[in-house]
């Protein structure tokens, strides 16, 4: 079965900017990009009224995926753009789908005045149970806002792409993130940014030059320990700049500093199988709700 972009659209802007996403994404991986529109049935009692019954509504709904495709299909020509429709429940399908998936892309609303996501419950069930990679595309979303500014700072989407950034806790590195972040990095021709940030021992308060000794030896241990963890990436991609930031601190507060410049984040989320709750981890939490640039949310064990 030929491997796709699935993407999940609803008709909102923010779906739209998923499904721009997506094409651009199928035009760097070569990789058909699938349309997807869950609907649920109308309830019993209005699929009887003659103006919003049953039939009624599947006409609107499959109105969607049509509409969407025609203009992928004109702004993207090199890209094959299908469609196709499911019924029942939102997040259990998109999920359910994602398994014969490269890529599983959802939109979500913009955070006015904090630049991050407004990710719904759906968005959320999807990200906390998916095993393929999901990416979260923000509404407004443009090309231009994933590449550096023109020689004068004017938005353009033929300069060079901004850095892919990867949070890594290099105690508990997965070789699945990493993988994706070079892999993305090397499709851009870009960098990758690599952010590992530690908690320094809750007895360290650096109060004295005695321990202030301790904790730059502590620091030089760390970065030295991220460098060692890269090197085979390097090696395997010599052709991929590596920038490396290991610092102490909150590891969702420097990724999503770090962020702010990137073109795509990719972030770890650890596979739970724990039936209650939605859990997508602190750090994929924080970089959903603050981080402007589309996020990668990459399930690993």
């Amino acid at each position: 079965m030929t491997r796709t972009i699935t993407v999940g659209i609803d008709g909102s802007p923010e779906s739209h900017a998923a499904a721009e996403w997506a094409a651009r994404e199928a035009e760097l991986r070569d990789l058909p990009v699938r349309l997807l529109h869950v609907w649920e049935p109308a309830p019993a009692v209005l699929a009887q009224e003659p103006i919003l019954g049953s039939k009624t509504h599947q006409n609107w709904v499959e109105h969607i995926p049509r509409k969407v495709a025609e203009g992928l299909r004109l702004r993207h020509p090199g890209v094959l753009v299908t469609s196709d429709q499911r019924s029942g429940p939102p997040a259990d399908t998109l999920v359910s789908d994602a398994d014969a998936a490269e890529l599983l892309v959802l939109g979500s609303r913009a955070l006015s005045g904090l630049g991050g996501f407004l990710v719904g419950s759906v968005g959320q069930s999807v990200i906390a149970r998916s095993e393929t990679p999901v990416v979260l595309v923000r509404a407004g979303e443009r090309a231009a806002d994933e590449h550096v500014m023109d020689p004068v700072g004017i938005p353009s989407a033929v300069t060079a792409f901004r850095p892919v950034v990867v949070g890594l806790d290099a105690d508990s590195a997965d070789d699945g993130v990493l993988a994706f972040a070079f892999e993305e990095a090397r499709r851009r021709g870009t960098a990758v940014h690599v952010v590992s940030a530690w908690r320094p021992p809750p007895s360290s308060t650096y109060p004295l030059a005695a321990d202030a000794v301790l904790g730059q030896g502590g620091a030089r241990r760390k970065a030295a320990d991220l460098t060692r963890l890269l090197l085979p990436w390097r090696q395997k991609h010599p052709d991929v700049e590596v920038i490396e930031a290991s610092r102490p601190g909150s590891p969702a507060r420097h990724l999503v500093d770090v962020s702010h410049g990137a073109s795509l984040l990719v972030v770890g989320r650890r596979v739970r199988h724990n039936p209650f709750g939605v859990h997508v981890g602190a750090v994929a939490h924080a970089a959903l709700h603050h981080v402007g640039a589309p996020v990668a949310v990459v399930a690993h064990p």
